[in-house]
């Protein structure tokens, strides 16, 4: 079976708004100015998507949010939207690899957090046979061409797949591949999965 978990709010805890908190620290702009600016849909598809290079992603936030920052203080605040591992997410990845299952990561991202988190986070990329990364390929979810290059690349039929997201809409754009897809919805949803399919943790003595 091949397992295929996102990244933000299923392996990791994200929070967007604690990256306009640290870029109101930094640029003394009030908190609730900046995130009434904080519309990131286009510029983070573009980023997402390897369009733009890191430097014209700064670029164009700080235009967006009408502040004067450094390069290295604009990524400082993207980089603080991650909150914290999820232990059990993790221990339940290497377990599934132990158990003889293909683990990999499909995530809508773009390289300043691939870069912190290989560095703050090592542990996503260790309990995964690969990773498969938005600003890479080229596509983001929930564009069904990228459920089906996943499919291609990893040799598995649609049925033989189950996919973690914490975004409906990638979840319901999977299963319309004919994927098996879980909404996590909240940090017990995957745990509690495992649990109803009578997947067994290890015990601890």
């Amino acid at each position: 079976m091949l397992y295929i978990f996102d990244m933000g709010n299923v392996i990791i805890d994200i929070d967007f708004k604690r990256i306009v908190a640290v870029w109101s620290n930094l640029s003394g702009t009030p908190l609730a100015t900046l995130t009434s600016r904080f519309s990131r849909e286009e510029i983070l598809t573009k980023h997402e998507r390897g369009q733009i290079s890191d430097t014209e992603f700064a670029e164009m936030m700080r235009d967006e949010m009408e502040i004067s920052l450094s390069f290295e203080q604009v990524v400082e605040g993207w980089n603080a939207i991650f909150v914290g591992i999820r232990p059990e997410v993790i221990e339940l990845m290497n377990q599934l690899r132990t158990q003889g299952h293909r683990v990999v990561v499909l995530s809508n991202t773009n390289r300043l957090h691939v870069e912190y988190c290989s560095v703050h986070y090592p542990e996503i990329a260790a309990s995964s046979d690969f990773l498969y990364l938005s600003h890479d390929l080229g596509m983001r979810k929930p564009n069904p061409e990228i459920f089906e290059y996943v499919l291609v690349a990893e040799g598995v039929a649609a049925d033989q797949a189950i996919f973690f997201d914490d975004l409906l809409e990638n979840v319901e754009a999977a299963k319309k591949t004919g994927m098996n897809a879980i909404h996590v919805a909240d940090r017990h949803v995957i745990p509690n999965y495992f649990k109803s399919h009578d997947f067994l943790l290890p015990s601890k003595n």
